[in-house]
């Protein structure tokens, strides 16, 4: 097969497929793998493609979920590797089989596209996280009642939601606006009341911020960090913020920045 028809191929693939593996393309177009890593870096160099441990990807980080509203794109483009590579670490602990929780926010926004293949039952306060798992996957996807607040895509309701009260949760997956020494910090006390109920049905909670959430202030305190099993961040993440995690008794993940990721 010529170049120019491998190219289109693999285009085409990762337009139909976000992740595709390295194997898969040299099983699909019987070529060695030494020409698909040639013709994958020609295809990241034109800027085509993003290389991904194992393989490659073509989703445009600018425009992660179709209806994610305007807030929300402006976080989802700050700090796009750290929060794509926390996001895949975060979605390699869900197993097939297990009942997650998915809390809207920018960087658990980025997990839907590594749970394409899972087969999990998801329940998620956010929007357009909702409609791309119910579109793009085959994970049994559910939502709970309330008002859709369009600045960040979440549904909310003040009251307590026969949904919520009733699932039951391996672990739950939630952002921040920051962390430090009081704790996980939050802005909205609607989306603290929610994220406290949905806390209370899940085995275990685990934080998902990008290393520049940390020793960051903001309005109310959402939880104690002693309350979070597992901290996901990036490598990036500072001595000083490896070390409240730490004493807190919290696990923390470093989530490695892939080249070209």
């Amino acid at each position: 097969m010529h170049e120019i028809e491998r190219h289109r191929f693999i285009i085409d693939a990762v337009n139909a497929e976000p992740v595709v593996t390295v194997q898969s393309l040299v099983t699909n177009l019987g070529v060695s793998e030494a020409t698909i890593r040639r013709d994958i870096s020609k295809l990241c160099a034109d800027e085509k493609i993003n290389r991904v441990r194992g393989g490659v990807e073509a989703f445009d980080a600018s425009n992660v979920l179709e209806l994610e509203t305007s807030r929300l794109n402006e976080s989802i483009v700050e700090r796009v590797d750290e929060k794509k590579a926390i996001a895949r670490v975060a979605a390699s602990l869900c197993k097939d089989g297990d009942s997650i929780i998915i809390n809207g926010g920018s960087t658990t926004s980025f997990m839907v596209h590594y749970l394409r293949n899972s087969t999990l039952r998801v329940l998620s306060n956010s929007f357009p996280i909702a409609e791309f798992l119910m579109k793009e996957t085959t994970n049994t996807v559910i939502i709970a009642g309330g008002v859709i607040y369009r600045d960040q895509g979440l549904i909310l309701s003040p009251y307590e939601s026969e949904v919520i009260r009733n699932f039951s949760a391996r672990r739950m997956f939630m952002g921040a606006k920051g962390v430090g020494p009081l704790g996980v910090m939050e802005s909205d006390p609607l989306i603290i009341q929610e994220e406290r109920r949905l806390m209370e049905r899940a085995e275990e909670t685990i934080l998902c911020i990008d290393s520049s959430k940390f020793l960051k202030r903001s309005s109310m305190v959402q939880c104690a960090l002693e309350q979070i099993h597992t901290v996901i961040t990036d490598e990036k993440v500072s001595d000083e913020a490896a070390r409240l995690v730490e004493e807190a008794g919290v696990r923390l993940i470093a989530a490695k920045i892939e080249e070209d990721n």
